[in-house]
């Protein structure tokens, strides 16, 4: 950007401390067989997922990111005539999987920002096929706690798929969290989906998984590519898994830029939706001049790079990842001076 030092990137929820040395040292071991075809089928990686999370490694399906098993779900189990389901503020992949296969994509209001399970299954019909669910949500950070989430699966018919994002559970330790890992092992009907891509610091590798029934296993494998993950990609994402201690390293550092931002923001008088992910929206006046499109633009100019997220509409919210600290400093000293109390 002309004119600015240093450009500060808090528009996709990437992880703020990045990837783990570990990691890269994979990465970069990898470059010496770079010639060799990937394992088609991901066993290390799916083997060390089952042993860190007490799964079945069958029952595990790697992919190019958690983007790609979200459209192959939808390839798998809707089409034309078919509904794909979701909340009013979901994550924008949902609709675009359900489009690309010529099915009706529909929206269920939410509850102050928040998914509501009732508002939901009284959209449920004959021709809904997947519902999908980000828990947290993308990108309003709010979530469904676990008797919720188990109430919306019991109000499912059995046809009907709960694809169950969480992407971003590994930065909650709240006791009223699920991330659906319970649900799908044991329903033939839900999918749990994750990605190295946010927690972890591997956004420009692509690495997602599922877990699921063996049966929509079997469908997830038959529809992807042979080698769909890169060789580099499941080296770095299996030493990024084995190194706890730079993840906990991750999440201890979001936890406290949560809690610091979101009280240096509303200090600002600004409101905040609460969030429980690396992520919050704040909510800009309406008055020209202040509002969302206002502030975009003054960040912009001193080299912040927040996200829009009309497109979800919320056209006067705008989405602020959780970086380092100094960044996060940055951006509460520009808001500051955008709201005049600097």
């Amino acid at each position: 950007m002309p004119g600015v030092a240093r450009v500060i990137k808090l528009a996709s929820n990437e992880s703020a401390l990045g990837p783990s040395p570990r990691a890269v040292a994979a990465y970069r071991d990898a470059a010496l067989d770079l010639h060799r075809y990937p394992d088609g089928a991901a066993r290390e990686l799916r083997q060390a997922l089952a042993a860190h999370y007490g799964l079945d490694a069958e029952r595990i399906v790697c992919g190019n990111g958690s983007d790609e098993l979200i459209a192959l779900l939808a390839r798998g189990y809707a089409g034309p005539g078919d509904e794909v389901l979701h909340s009013e503020h979901g994550f924008l992949m949902y609709a675009i999987a359900g489009r690309s296969v010529g099915a009706t994509v529909v929206a269920a209001p939410e509850t102050d920002l928040t998914t509501d399970v009732d508002a939901l299954l009284a959209r449920v019909g004959d021709r809904t096929r997947i519902v999908f669910l980000a828990n947290p949500n993308n990108p309003t950070g709010t979530y469904m706690s676990r008797h919720e989430l188990a109430r919306l699966h019991a109000g499912l018919p059995n046809d009907c798929l709960l694809v169950i994002d969480a992407a971003y559970a590994e930065y909650i330790s709240r006791n009223d969290y699920d991330p659906g890992l319970a649900l799908a092992g044991t329903h033939a009907n839900v999918v749990m989906t994750r990605t190295f891509s946010k927690i972890y610091g591997l956004a420009g590798l692509r690495v997602g998984w599922a877990y699921c029934a063996a049966q929509v296993a079997a469908v997830l494998n038959r529809l992807r590519g042979p080698f769909n993950v890169t060789a580099p990609s499941l080296g770095a994402a299996r030493a990024a898994l084995d190194d706890v201690a730079f993840t906990d390293k991750a999440k201890t550092h979001n936890d406290l830029m949560l809690r610091w931002f979101v009280d240096e923001v509303r200090g600002l008088g600004l409101e905040v939706t609460p969030s429980i992910a690396n992520f919050v929206i704040v909510r800009f006046p309406d008055a020209t001049g202040k509002d969302a499109d206002a502030a975009i633009d003054f960040l912009r100019a001193k080299g912040i790079i927040p996200r829009k997220i009309s497109a979800y509409g919320l056209p006067q919210w705008v989405r602020f990842s959780l970086g380092l600290e100094e960044e996060m400093r940055a951006v509460v000293a520009a808001l500051s001076e955008f709201t005049g109390h600097g």
